[in-house]
C-alpha cells in the first residue's frame, strides 16, 4: 500500500511550521519518492569542470540513483550523459574517472558512441538494415541530460523535464560560489588533493540540517576542543598558531559567538550560515596575497571577498560550500539510512600555497572518517537514526525562534542559532516532494 505516493496532503502533513515527522528519516517509501521527485526536480551538484580538463576526460557517479557521466567535449564544453548503453543498458564506463579517447565503447557488445553520446558504430551493422533501430530510442545513442548548467566551473544538472530554471532555483546563494572562486586572483579554482569519502548510516537530511546547526559544537565537539586547548595552553594569545590548532579551537566557541555570526535563508531551501563572521574568520592574514587580490579584483571586491568567510553555504539539497578554507561537501543519498559524503579541496590559482594547505588540513581534521571532529557527528547521526524508531514521540522539534511571519518570506537574515535555517530546508523538501506541475502522475 502506498501511504504517500497518491496522497499529497499526507506529505504536506509531515512538515509542520515548527516540527517534522520522523517518517522523513525512516520511510523507505519516502526515500523512493525523493529519488523520483525531489532529486529529479531540483538542481544537483555533479562535479567541477577541473576534474575533466582534457577532451575525453570523464567522471562517473550516481545522481539520485541514476548512473551518469560528466565528460569534456572536443569543443571544450562539458556534458552530462546517462552512463547507459542504448543497446542493453550496460554501464558504458565502470571506472570512477579516466579518459575514453575520442569515443565511448560499450564493454558488452562493442557499440560505440561519440563523446556527446551520439551513435558512432555497431558491429555487424548489416544485421540492422530494414529494421526500426534508427527510429527507436536505442538508435539515438546515449542520452544526454538536457538541463545542465556550468556556473564558474561548478557543474549542476536537473534530471526532470519539469522544475525551476537554474538561476531561479539558486538565486542569491550563488554569490557563495562567487566568493569562493574570487579568492583566486585569477578567478579560477581546481579540485586537487583527491576526495575524502565517508558512508554514514543515517538519512541524508540529518547530515544536511547539521550543517546549519550551531547549537551542537560546544557539546558534541567538546573533547576535540578541550584537547586543542590543552595543547595550546601557556602560549600567548597573539602568538601565531599551528594550522591545526587555528582550525580546531573555534569549534569551542560559546553560544553567543555562534548566535552573533548570523544566518540567511533563501527560497528553495538554500542558506548561508555566518553572514557576519564565522569560525574561519580568524585565520592568519597574508599581506602579499591580499595585495594581489586588490590588484586583480579592485580594492572594494577584494575586501568584500576576504572579509566574508561564511561558515557554510547550503545549495539544497546536495552541496555545502566553504569559501574559506575552500572546501565543499557533496551529499549523495544511497538509501533511507545510508548517505555518502564527499569532501573536496580546491586550489585557488595565483594564491599562496598556504591556502591550499588550509583546505587540505581542514578536510583531514574535520571531514575525514578518522577526523577528531567528524567521528562525534557520525556517532550521533547513527544514534538519531536508531533512536527515532522509539515509540511515544513521532516528531522532531524545530521550534527554536519560530516566528509565524517567516512563513510569508523567502529571503530572511536572522541570528545564527535560529532553527529557521533548518525549517527552510524542510519547507523546500515538502515543496519538491509533490508531483511537478505538468508531469505525468
Amino acid at each position: 500500500m502506498n501511504t504517500y505516493r497518491d496522497r499529497p496532503e499526507a506529505i504536506r502533513l509531515l512538515v509542520r511550521d515548527d516540527r517534522v515527522h520522523r517518517d522523513l528519516y525512516l520511510s523507505e517509501e519516502l526515500f523512493a519518492l525523493e529519488q523520483e521527485r525531489l532529486f529529479a526536480q531540483t538542481w544537483l551538484y555533479v562535479g567541477h569542470a577541473s576534474q575533466v580538463p582534457a577532451s575525453g576526460d570523464y567522471v562517473s557517479l550516481e545522481l539520485a540513483g541514476r548512473p551518469v557521466l560528466m565528460v569534456r567535449q572536443p569543443d571544450g564544453s562539458v556534458r552530462v550523459l546517462y552512463n547507459r548503453c542504448a543497446h542493453k543498458g550496460t554501464r558504458v564506463v565502470t571506472e570512477e574517472s579516466g579518459n575514453t579517447g575520442r569515443f565511448f565503447r560499450c564493454p558488452y557488445h562493442a557499440w560505440t558512441y561519440k563523446l556527446d553520446g551520439a551513435p558512432l558504430a555497431i558491429p555487424l551493422k548489416n544485421g540492422y538494415e530494414n529494421t526500426q533501430l534508427k527510429a527507436c530510442e536505442s538508435g539515438q545513442g546515449m542520452v544526454a541530460l538536457k538541463h545542465v548548467e556550468v556556473y564558474r566551473d561548478f557543474v549542476f544538472a536537473r534530471m526532470s523535464e519539469h522544475g525551476p530554471a537554474f538561476g531561479d532555483y539558486f538565486g542569491g546563494v550563488l554569490t557563495a560560489i562567487d566568493n569562493m572562486v574570487d579568492r583566486s586572483p585569477e578567478g579560477r579554482l581546481t579540485a586537487e588533493g583527491g576526495v575524502l569519502r565517508s558512508i554514514v548510516h543515517c538519512n541524508w537530511k540529518m547530515y544536511l540540517e547539521n550543517i546549519n546547526d550551531t547549537m551542537h559544537p560546544i557539546s558534541t565537539h567538546a573533547s576535540a576542543t578541550q584537547a586543542a586547548d590543552a595543547l595550546w595552553k601557556g602560549h600567548a594569545a597573539d602568538e601565531p598558531k599551528p594550522m591545526a590548532i587555528e582550525q580546531i579551537l573555534p569549534f569551542g566557541s560559546d553560544y553567543d559567538f555562534f548566535d552573533r555570526m548570523g544566518g540567511r535563508v533563501f527560497a528553495n531551501g538554500h542558506s548561508v550560515l555566518g553572514v557576519n563572521f564565522s569560525i574561519h574568520s580568524g585565520y592568519a592574514q597574508l599581506p602579499e596575497y591580499e595585495a594581489a587580490m586588490r590588484s586583480a579584483h579592485g580594492a572594494e571586491r577584494a575586501a568584500e571577498v576576504l572579509e566574508r568567510s561564511p561558515q557554510n553555504s547550503v545549495f539544497f539539497p546536495s552541496l555545502s560550500v566553504k569559501g574559506s578554507p575552500q572546501v565543499i561537501r557533496v551529499i549523495r543519498p544511497l538509501a533511507v539510512d545510508r548517505t555518502l559524503i564527499e569532501a573536496w579541496s580546491f586550489r585557488a590559482a595565483g594564491a599562496p600555497e598556504l591556502l591550499f594547505e588550509r583546505s587540505m588540513t581542514y578536510n583531514r581534521l574535520v571531514f575525514s572518517p578518522m577526523s577528531v571532529v567528524a567521528h562525534d557527528d557520525l556517532h550521533l547521526f547513527e544514534s538519531i537514526q536508531h533512536g527515532l524508531r522509539a515509540e511515544g514521540n513521532e516528531w522532531i522539534s524545530l521550534h527554536r525562534d519560530f516566528d509565524p511571519a517567516e512563513l510569508a518570506q523567502s529571503d530572511i537574515t536572522t541570528h545564527g542559532t535560529n532553527e529557521l535555517l533548518m525549517r527552510n530546508q524542510f519547507r523546500a523538501w515538502a515543496k519538491f516532494m509533490l508531483p511537478a506541475e505538468g508531469a505525468a502522475q
